[in-house]
């Protein structure tokens, strides 16, 4: 996934105090990865360490490195490094662009911009940036719901009634994310954040009933436009042998973040909305390190093993 050096302006230019200097051609082309780059080894000759489809910002270390070439050998220390396939140049600090940057840029259709802003300040804003619009993304089908802090995931195969636990759940105070298409995007190594696609925001599809406006129909408190992904509650039809104790924690890797996942058996009378608060509320204990099922295994070993004891002691008298 890339955006364009036109799309960064367009939305985070104000607040990253962008000004193009020179470049215009270069508008169009693409950044590729999140992390920007100082090009001083790059500057100096070494471009191994140059990375392509990255904003190159340049400080004061740069700049000032750049004035000690003469005219000739700034201008071909940055035409090799806009000629490696960079996104944009960007010169922190409030400094006037080099006249090496400006002519290498308009030579080359690479974009170069000033900023008043600080080096690391300008860093932070556009890797933050970037990182939320260059996250990898995927849709699945379910529901996703907010509850007592958690973003809880409901899967489960189509018509088992996701959406109808999810309106349940809603009428017990929770809080939709998202109905039936779920965009999923990770924000980092570790988390996931969801949200509705854009076009189903607040509805929800209900058999019989039809396309209901949950912020209509509950108020404003009982939507929310996105929220992070924390526990994954499968619905599946009833299985032969359930795992009575919940001793087995199984995982699912979605863009290869690991998720906790709960299955729930599906059955006429059971309250769904209930056992899922349960699965939450149990997932919120053994974050805090208390494990139910552990707990009581625990103690029913020491029993069976005090009783082992036992027998073997009266057997050796």
């Amino acid at each position: 996934m890339t955006v364009t050096v036109r799309e960064l302006v367009d939305a985070a230019g104000p607040a990253l105090k962008l000004r193009l200097a020179a470049g215009a051609r270069g508008l169009d082309r693409a950044i590729g990865a999140p992390r920007v780059q100082l090009p001083g080894l790059a500057l100096a000759g070494f471009l191994p360490q140059l990375h392509p489809d990255r904003i190159q910002v340049l400080g004061n270390s740069e700049v000032s490195y750049l004035a000690t070439l003469g005219d000739q050998a700034a201008r071909d220390a940055v035409r090799a490094v806009a000629d490696a396939g960079v996104a944009c140049f960007v010169v922190t600090n409030g400094t006037a662009t080099p006249a090496a940057i400006a002519e290498a840029a308009e030579a080359t259709g690479v974009a170069a911009f000033e900023t008043s802003l600080r080096t690391a300040d300008f860093i932070d804003i556009a890797t933050t940036w970037l990182e939320d619009r260059l996250a990898p993304e995927t849709l699945v089908h379910g529901d996703l719901v907010e509850m007592y802090g958690l973003g809880v995931l409901l899967l489960g195969k189509s018509g088992i009634g996701k959406s109808e636990a999810a309106l349940d759940l809603v009428a017990r105070g929770h809080r939709l994310v998202a109905d039936d298409v779920v965009q999923l995007r990770r924000i980092s190594p570790t988390m996931l954040r969801g949200q509705a696609a854009r076009l189903l925001e607040h509805h929800m599809e209900i058999r019989g009933v039809g396309v209901i406006d949950i912020e209509a129909l509950f108020g404003t408190l009982a939507t929310v436009d996105e929220g992070e992904v924390d526990l994954v509650v499968e619905l599946v039809e009833w299985p032969g042998t359930p795992d009575r104790l919940g001793l087995i924690e199984e995982h699912r890797a979605v863009l290869d973040v690991e998720l906790p996942v709960v299955k729930l058996p599906v059955r006429p009378g059971r309250s769904m909305a209930l056992l899922i608060e349960t699965a939450a509320r149990n997932h919120l204990l053994r974050r805090r390190g208390r494990n139910s099922a552990g707990a009581l295994a625990e103690r029913l070993d020491r029993e069976l093993e005090g009783r082992r004891e036992l027998r073997v002691r009266g057997s050796g008298r």
